[in-house]
């Protein structure tokens, strides 16, 4: 019996190889040739096909198989087939010559079978692979138009390498290196030939992880220019395969924008750096992939190495050539230049990302640093360095020129100076690291290496929106906006009625017709024989025209619906006697209904109509914020469910309402709101932010998530979305998927300002064309940019020499010709016209991405293709200023500082509080005016005025004419009751050229505190500025209480009933208005608007006290006295 503890391992499965036919092939003399085909996989045959002739026009039918195992007893089987393809070599056999003793063969050319569908799950794949000639091919002659020698194959497995359940927990991972920019300059061409190296661990397996090597880098002269899409090579047939069948079909790297990669040098400041590095330069090329299975325990390791560490390190090193001999294997395995990558894994742990590349900084390599970033002990350099020298030695060719006897006798003598071991002399403590003075020159020179890596499955899946949507649903049921129609007997009762009184209609409109000329020559006559005649007449024309059928038949559908729905009588009847019975109560019960029909739409009195409301949803909105800013807070209240019940459907009004209950801090009735918002629109982008926001703030987290989460699929263009999903993340220490967030976040903010930016050009582009119609032809006008251009900061770029003779130049010269050159420059869409020497001669450092941004279209980053050829030197003498690159805008305002004015609105202070923390750490941040005066306004809703005044202090000392900050120092003055500081910083604030942001409260306070001072001239004029911009209830009640102090009795009352019009139920509009009518000597109105007064519960008994005393003057008003 087995041992139920040890696993089973699967028996090895076969892989068959079975190549069908070959075609187009060409030998040495014509279409007409014998070939076969070697079976290579790694470093072992697998077989041959058997000779076979074949014709230009015949192909060559092999049907030959060759099998191989894939065990998986060793975990890295799987992994070499993921990244290892089987080599196939065509062969020519040619015929025996007289004195042969062995046929001779020529190698035509060859092709790589990649096994990854097998990996992948399938149980068989077919290819159609070309076949690469070789060097000193007859395949070389072959005419480009002609077809393409092809091969057949198929691969195949009897079961499938991986299970379902496998296949849903491995990953495959791409790892390419592709380029080292910018080496240093003790790297030539010329010389001592060198393997460069690169390595990096992966957790191939969950125990341990293995270190991945790219040992054939090779250096390369700047002249030699790449093309934009570069092919990727297979990582172990550098040395047996040759031509193009080192290439993985159908692979290239991709060009990314700069500002779109994971990298380091990405900013618009490291632009030129790179543009130079990569066109002028020597390199360091690998463009080589090397794919990772990594099976359920590796992905799980790989996660959690990444969350626990972020950087991942990949080892750059320099080894000399091997020479093949016997003698100085300690100098061919000595490490030099030894730097690290810190290779930033954390995207790769965002939601639904698979993929990682950018241009990634080389330091020198110092173990104690790798060791604090990585928490990793040890480097790979050994190791590395004696993987590659293995690798290269194995071929017999080698991608090198070959090094001369006085080269092989030269030692490599920084070989071992570079390893970061402890010294043995005695110059250096034993605690002190040892210095990489050759790794340090990567620092010096900024050397870079581009890389990509690739997940074949996201490590983190994303949730779809689909199931966002299903799941915001199952916490919010939506809503209909209409109920569900009536069934039944109701229904059928009521079409009845609608049928009765479609057939009275019909029936007026034919008695209006019948009797027609009566009724214009002044009426009908009313005697009881007059009406019975006119009855009969119109009977009979209903009956002979068969409109009295036709309007029974309209009838009739109704009558069985009340039968069978209120009634239930879908039988036929027992007898006679009980049909009669029923028809009976039938014809009754019709009678009646009949009635109430038509009492429904003919009526002898008209009804009153109902008046439409004075105020609409906005005004509303406005006087319930309004009453928030006065703490009236039952006020506030009353608007906000005036606006629900007014339109229960409108997800504003229960969003609004949800805001102020958050402000209040009533958490419960906010969610019910927000539930209401969202049941009612499911894409309530608010809505779902917000009670995202109460879930937070109650610790559901998992609910939270998942409305944040919907909302960046709602909108997945909104900055605020993403920013605040990143705000949630960094409330719950998610840090790699708060970074996420803001990165996209920064994204969207940049491109904003970059479409912003083009239309205001766009704009004064096409001003100027206006402008420079009536010109003649041939006087050039310059671009004057738009007045309004200011809502997008466009940095300054200095422009750098583009040769020695520029150098030596004045200042002031260089400095206005960058002036020039820019405003011709300027226009989107036009290149600008160069002459042969600048079209052909050397461009500046930052040429190439200058010019090609000036060009409408093209895309940042791409690459400009020179021959030698076309590069010629220009004279010293004659220097040539290259058109200025179009500036990157800047975003006028940060991510947070955006949501930082929606939160306060919103009245979410927790996220408030943490936007504005990102804001003070933000390097576009930090302290500024509009900083401190958003904590002013978020300490002033909190209730903390010893912070909101320290902050506004701030705030002034940044920008002392801000009338924002002077407007809400006036608030804070009048709140603690110091109403004559608030006097003058309101008076301040208005005195600006620039409005504050709000400024009904200023006119508000500001007039109350001259109604205090008994200035009722200045009163009446600031609250008549207030109801010029926003009228309101308030604001007409101060300009009512102005007049009326100063004895314009006639216009406190205009104003005094614009106040009661916008809230009938003020006590203090009733009060002034019961005064202003006792001055006028009218007793009705003014007793009456007294009642009303005393009804609403006037509180302030100052103003009580004085009507009252008001009426004992004059004698009434008071119903009591």
């Amino acid at each position: 019996m087995a041992d139920p503890d040890v696993p089973v391992i699967r028996p090895p499965e076969p892989i068959t190889i079975t190549i069908l036919r070959a075609r187009n092939l060409r030998g040495l003399r014509g279409d007409s040739l014998n070939s076969l085909i070697k079976i290579e996989f790694g470093d072992k045959p697998l077989g041959e096909t058997p000779k076979v002739e074949c014709t230009g026009d015949t192909p060559a039918e092999y049907n030959f198989s060759a099998t191989f195992n894939a065990t998986f007893e060793d975990p890295m089987s799987l992994d070499e087939l993921a990244y290892k393809p089987a080599l196939l070599t065509v062969v020519e056999v040619l015929p025996k010559e007289r004195k042969q003793k062995e046929e001779k063969t020529i190698n035509l050319g060859q092709c790589t079978l990649d096994f990854l569908p097998l990996v992948r799950g399938e149980l068989k794949h077919k290819y159609t692979l070309t076949v690469h000639p070789v060097a000193s091919s007859p395949l070389e002659q072959i005419p480009p138009d002609s077809p393409r020698p092809e091969v057949d194959i198929v691969i195949s497995v009897e079961n499938a390498l991986l299970t379902e359940q496998q296949l849903g927990e491995c990953n495959l991972m791409q790892i390419s290196i592709e380029n080292l920019y910018s080496p240093p300059d003790s790297w030539q061409l010329m010389g001592q030939q060198h393997l460069y190296v690169t390595a990096l661990p992966m957790p191939i397996t969950g125990e341990k992880e293995n270190p991945i090597v790219f040992p054939g880098g090779q250096l390369k002269p700047g002249i030699d220019k790449e093309i934009p899409s570069k092919q990727k090579k297979w990582l172990n047939l550098t040395t047996s395969a040759q031509g193009q069948a080192v290439y993985i079909p159908d692979c290239f790297i991709p060009e990314d924008p700069y500002e779109e990669e994971d990298g380091d040098f990405r900013s618009k400041d490291d632009r030129e750096h790179r543009v130079m590095s990569e066109h002028d330069k020597n390199r360091v090329t690998w463009t080589t992939e090397r794919r990772c299975y990594l099976d359920s325990s590796a992905t799980k390791s790989l996660q959690a190495k990444i969350a626990k560490t972020r950087y991942w390190p990949l080892e750059v090193m320099r080894i000399p050539l091997p020479s093949g001999g016997k003698g100085k294997k300690e100098e061919e395995g000595s490490v030099s230049y030894h730097g690290v990558v810190y290779i930033n894994m954390a995207p790769l742990l965002y939601p639904g990302v698979r993929r990682i590349r950018g241009a990634y900084k080389i330091y020198a390599y110092n173990e104690s640093e790798v060791a604090e970033k990585t928490k990793r002990k040890g480097g790979l350099a050994e190791e590395a360095a004696k993987i590659a020298t293995g690798m290269m030695a194995r071929g017999s060719t080698s991608p090198f020129p070959k090094k001369g006897k006085d080269e092989k006798k030269e030692p490599a003598k920084k070989g071992a100076s570079a390893m970061l071991k402890p010294s043995d002399t005695g110059s250096q403590l034993d605690s002190e690291a040892p210095v990489n003075v050759e790794g340090m020159q990567y620092v010096e020179y900024k050397s870079y290496l581009t890389l990509e890596i690739n997940l074949n499955r996201a490590l983190v899946p994303k949730r779809p929106p689909e199931e966002l949507a299903r799941r915001v649903a199952e916490y919010i049921p939506p809503r209909p906006l209409f109920p569900k129609r009536a069934n039944g007997a109701q229904r059928a009762v009521e079409d009845f009625h609608g049928q009765v009184a479609s057939v009275a209609s019909l029936i007026l409109d034919e008695f209006r017709d019948k009797f027609a000329e009566e009724l214009e020559a002044g009426g009908l006559t009313q005697g009881s024989g007059d009406i019975e005649k006119r009855r009969q007449q119109l009977i009979f024309d209903l009956n002979s025209t068969g409109k009295y059928f036709a309007f029974k038949e309209q009838l009739k559908h109704s009558v069985v619906k009340i039968v069978r729905e209120k009634y239930l009588k879908t039988t036929n009847f027992s007898s006679k006697e009980e049909l009669q019975a029923f028809l009976s109560e039938l014809y009754v019960y019709l009678v009646d209904q009949m009635h109430v029909g038509l009492s429904k739409v003919l009526s002898l009195e008209d009804k009153t109509p109902v008046p439409e409301p004075l105020t609409d949803s906005a005004q509303l909105k406005h006087f319930a914020r309004e009453a928030e800013v006065n703490e009236n807070f039952e006020l506030a209240t009353k608007y906000y469910q005036e606006r629900i019940a007014r339109n229960k459907n409108d997800p504003e009004h229960w969003f609004d309402y949800g805001t102020f209950c958050l402000y209040i801090n009533d958490i419960s009735k906010a969610e019910e709101c927000f539930k209401e918002c969202i049941s009612i629109d499911q894409h309530h982008l608010n809505g779902l932010i917000l009670y995202g926001v109460v879930c937070a703030m109650e610790e559901r987290n998992e609910a939270a998530e998942t409305f944040f989460e919907a909302a960046t699929c709602v909108e997945p263009k909104s900055i605020l979305a993403w920013t605040m999903l990143g705000l949630f993340y960094d409330g719950i220490d998610n840090d790699i998927s708060a970074e996420m967030a803001f990165l996209e976040a920064e994204k969207l903010n940049i491109a904003a300002a970059k479409a912003a930016a083009k239309a205001a050009m766009d704009d004064g582009a096409k001003d100027t064309k206006e402008e420079g119609q009536g010109e003649e032809d041939g006087v050039p006008k310059d671009i004057i940019p738009p007045a309004d251009y200011t809502s997008v900061k466009i940095p300054e770029i200095k422009q750098i020499p583009a040769t020695p003779a520029e150098i030596g130049k004045g200042a002031t010269g260089a400095g206005s010709k960058t002036q020039a050159g820019g405003k011709k420059g300027g226009l989107p869409g036009k290149k600008p016209a160069l002459t042969r020497k600048e079209s052909m001669g050397p461009a500046s450092i930052g040429s190439h991405a200058s010019s090609k941004e000036n060009v409408g279209g093209s895309r940042a980053g791409s690459r400009v293709i020179r021959s030698p050829s076309q590069t010629p030197q220009l004279p010293p003498d004659e220097p040539e200023e290259p058109p200025p690159r179009e500036p990157t805008p800047i975003p006028p305002r940060s991510i947070y500082m955006q949501v930082v004015d929606w939160l306060l609105d919103a009245k979410a202070m927790t996220f408030t509080e943490r936007a504005l923390a990102h804001e003070l750490l933000s390097p576009s941040g930090g302290p500024s005016s509009e900083y401190y005066i958003t904590l002013a306004r978020l300490a002033l809703q909190k209730k903390d005025v010893e912070k909101a005044e320290e902050s506004l202090n701030e705030a002034l000392q940044f920008d002392h004419q801000s009338p924002d900050a002077w407007g809400i120092m006036g608030h804070f003055k009048y709140l603690i009751g110091d109403l004559e500081a608030a006097k003058h910083c309101y008076e301040r604030t208005l005195s600006f050229v620039t409005d504050p942001s709000e400024t009904h409260s200023v006119y508000l306070r500001l007039a109350s505190i001259y109604l205090q001072d008994g200035k009722f001239s200045e009163a009446k004029n600031t609250f008549l500025m207030a109801c010029k911009r926003s009228p309101s209830c308030v604001s007409w009640l101060g300009v009512g209480i102005a007049c009326y102090r100063l004895g314009e009795l006639s216009e406190a009352e205009d104003a005094l009933s614009e106040a009661n019009i916008l809230n009938n139920t003020d006590p203090e509009v009733w009060a002034y208005l019961s005064m202003v009518c006792l001055k006028t000597n009218r007793q009705v109105e003014a007793e009456q608007a007294y009642k009303y007064s005393i009804k609403l519960k006037l509180q302030d008994e100052d103003l009580l006290n004085e009507l009252e005393q008001l009426q004992e003057e004059v004698g009434f008003g008071n119903p009591q006295l």
